[in-house]
């Protein structure tokens, strides 16, 4: 493994200037770099009953007039979601583009033309919105769906199955039309612009196939590029676990430009097939057994230039093309809004130019912009609200983007290099880096304090001083480094990790659930927010044991110097156990000394006497602060009872919870140090165990991976769970 001084990514994988990429904060490569996986995104496209629609020679006409004779031809592909999923940690919302370790990449409008065979020159696809499907479909399609089928503006595909996809032999011209439309929700409703609300089209779309040669007139291309970027976006939002869209476009855009999961072909093709996601139909992929998002992670982050194939269509049998869309392929770097009804999403090829065969210049910078949450309700033309997106649009031919000859691209890719996230997995992991980091801590710690002091002028000895006061504010609560006597709270001391799996015990009850702290920042068509990331690292001690066997870690504080953290083994002696599991009042850290003469526990740091015990004995300063270690059940703390001064006993009160504890000293606000005349009503301790290497014996509870929100309960309540 590289040291982190050979890689600077290792340690800072940008941005440096955050001027573009001003959202990394809410991007999901930021979870990933903090340990927080999210798996495979789940991919919304449900294209495998398109098949069994059986058109008549009339409605493939009427199909092929309105201008999608080349999408259905489309058959479904299997969708590798690992592969999506890389793909999406490495999209950008503020650009609409990949950063890729070689540059900037997009799915272009001439991507979409080469594809899909969808035209990107038209009217845009734009319209009145519904909140209802009844009256829609009764007037497009001749019958509206029951309340099963529908739902607000939105209709199920399966109805439309059900009901449309055979038309009669003998069926008028008015019956064909309607099974047509009905077909032409459900294509548009599985491919271009499926969505993550399960099978369902929202009914807007069924006005534009009114008259069939008009419909033909639509930018449906660029509509389906507006739909796809907005996906990227909400799927890129650290948040979000799905994606919607356009996959079929976006997977085979990868195969063409990106040399990673590419499929295998049976055979070299003798010829071209158009649209070109033809290429991929019927062929066999190589073994993908082990192709994980991690996988795919580590491809992208080691991407290099020849893996890309910038010109992948150069080549291609050009006569394939029909007209129509190879005259219209100049519009392709149009710097222009994209328009999907309430979806406009900037195309930026200035960006991209390396995809049009040009040198690749700094770009300009890309405004901020808020993408709007326009209205739905029913009968609203959105037209009316979109106005400078559709002037942007209608003006689209007066922007196309030209290539610079003397642009030095050494240049941009210094300047990139600052502006972008170069890698997204971090190329060691959280534990090595926290071992690395605070054994270098240590090493730093060791030389101040055996660096000859004699003869340093002042602020010499003063600067000495402060490094080893840093340090040690740094070790303070690692195990088997030096402890400072501070007031400031110590972080999470007890917890202990086993692999995936949490161990808590029985009695506590479910934890408190908060509100997701991760922001829903672009939500999801269906605006589902992921809740479920799962810390792969912590940045704390690390217990393998097998089983839950140790005694609590006990912070030893003697005359006010700096002492160890123990980790106590499971037979301690001269240590017993007291476990008060029911009815101790007030649950008060207690202190009784009535069987001991003159053997007392001081409870304060400041007096002068402290005794040392022969074995460890734990004392609590006054001055900390110990959190609620219930993890939101109130009324439970931990005691800690003295009888004897040469048997330290401790005792345990956590509401049924039995077993050892990690003892944190945090808020004394929660719990009072008490001294020998304190008095414990209604309920005695019960359950005392006298000899000196019995352990209580507990049940625990194997407990699934933690979710980032349950993490964040334990950061902000306290924890009594003990990580295995």
């Amino acid at each position: 493994m590289e040291e982190i001084g050979m890689d600077p990514s290792a340690a800072n994988p940008g941005p440096i200037d955050h001027s573009i990429l001003y959202d990394q904060d809410k991007h999901v490569s930021s979870a990933v770099w903090d340990g927080q996986e999210r798996g495979a995104l789940r991919c919304h496209e449900h294209t495998s009953k398109l098949g069994e629609w059986r058109l008549t020679p009339k409605q493939i006409e009427l199909v092929e007039k309105a201008g999608f004779g080349y999408l259905r031809k489309i058959p479904a592909i299997s969708l590798d979601n690992p592969l999506i999923s890389a793909l999406v940690e490495r999209w950008r919302r503020e650009t609409n583009t990949f950063h890729f370790t070689v540059g900037e990449m997009t799915v272009t409008l001439q991507d979409v033309a080469f594809l899909l065979g969808l035209a990107i020159d038209g009217m845009p696809v734009i319209g009145i919105t519904y909140t209802t499907c009844g009256t829609v479909c009764e007037k497009y399609l001749g019958k509206a769906p029951d309340s099963t089928y529908a739902s607000g503006g939105m209709v199920k595909l399966s109805w439309l199955k059900e009901f449309f996809s055979q038309c009669p032999e003998n069926a008028t011209i008015e019956e064909i039309e309607r099974h047509t439309r009905a077909y032409l929700l459900y294509l548009v409703g599985s491919t271009i612009f499926s969505t993550t609300t399960g099978n369902k089209v929202p009914v807007m779309y069924l006005p534009l196939f009114e008259n069939f040669e008009n419909a033909g007139r639509y930018a449906w291309g660029a509509a389906a590029l507006a739909f796809l970027y907005r996906a990227l976006g909400n799927a890129s939002v650290r948040s979000q676990s799905t994606i919607c869209g356009c996959l079929t476009l976006l997977q085979c855009w990868s195969y063409y430009h990106l040399n990673i999961g590419r499929p295998k072909l049976n055979r070299d093709p003798i010829h071209e097939h158009f649209p070109f996601v033809l290429r991929w139909k019927g062929k066999q992929s190589g073994p993908t057994t082990n192709r994980d998002v991690v996988f795919y992670r580590k491809a992208l982050d080691s991407l290099e230039p020849c893996d890309v194939e910038w010109l992948p269509y150069k080549y291609m049998d050009s006569t394939v093309i029909p007209e129509e869309i190879r005259n219209s392929l100049v519009l392709g770097r149009s710097k222009t809004m994209l328009i999907c009804f309430d979806k406009a999403e900037r195309h930026l090829p200035n960006r991209v130019l390396r995809q049009y065969g040009m040198l690749q210049p700094i770009p300009e910078d890309v405004p901020q912009w808020v993408r709007k949450s326009r209205g739905v309700d029913g009968g609203v033309d959105l037209s009316g609200k979109m106005e400078s997106e559709l002037n942007e649009w209608a003006d689209r031919a007066l922007h196309i983007v030209d290539g610079d000859d003397d642009a030095d691209e050494n240049e941009y890719m210094v300047w990139y290099l600052r502006i972008t996230r170069k890698v997204v997995g971090r190329p060691i992991s959280l534990s090595s880096e926290f071992q690395r980091t605070i054994g270098g801590v240590r090493e730093i710690l060791y030389l101040a304090e055996t660096f000859p002091l004699k003869g340093l002028l002042p602020e010499q000895f003063e600067s000495i001083s402060r490094i080893r006061s840093i340090a040690q504010e740094c070790l303070r609560d690692q195990v088997g480094g030096t402890v400072v006597v501070s007031p400031i709270v110590g972080t999470e001391l007890g917890k202990r990790t086993r692999g995936k799996e949490r161990v808590r015990r029985k009695g506590t009850g479910k934890r408190r659930r908060s509100n997701d702290p991760m922001e829903g920042h672009g939500a999801s068509e269906d605006e589902s927010q992921y809740c479920g990331m799962v810390e792969v690292d912590r940045l704390h001690p690390h217990h393998t044991n097998d089983e839950v066997d140790h005694l609590p870690l006990c912070t030893t504080v003697l005359e006010g110097e700096a002492a160890l953290l123990l980790d106590t083994p499971n037979k301690v002696d001269d240590m017993q156990l007291h476990d008060a599991t029911d009815g101790i009042d007030a649950s008060h850290f207690c202190d009784p000394c009535n069987e001991a003469d003159n053997s007392n526990m001081l409870n304060s740091i400041g007096e002068s006497d402290l005794q040392t015990a022969k074995t460890v004995e734990e004392v609590i300063p006054q001055s900390f602060e110990l959190p609620d270690a219930t993890n939101g059940n109130t009324d439970l703390e931990i005691h800690n009872e003295t009888n004897k001064p040469e048997d330290s006993q401790g005792c345990n009160a956590t509401n049924g919870i039995n077993g050892p504890q990690t003892l944190v000293a945090t808020d004394v606000n929660k719990a009072q140090i008490h001294g020998a005349t304190d008095k414990v009503s209604e309920s005695q301790p019960s359950d005392v165990v006298h000899s000196d290497q019995r352990m209580v014996k507990e049940e625990v509870e194997v407990v699934p991976q933690l979710s980032h929100e349950n993490t964040e309960d334990l950061a902000q309540q306290g924890d009594n769970s003990v990580i295995a």
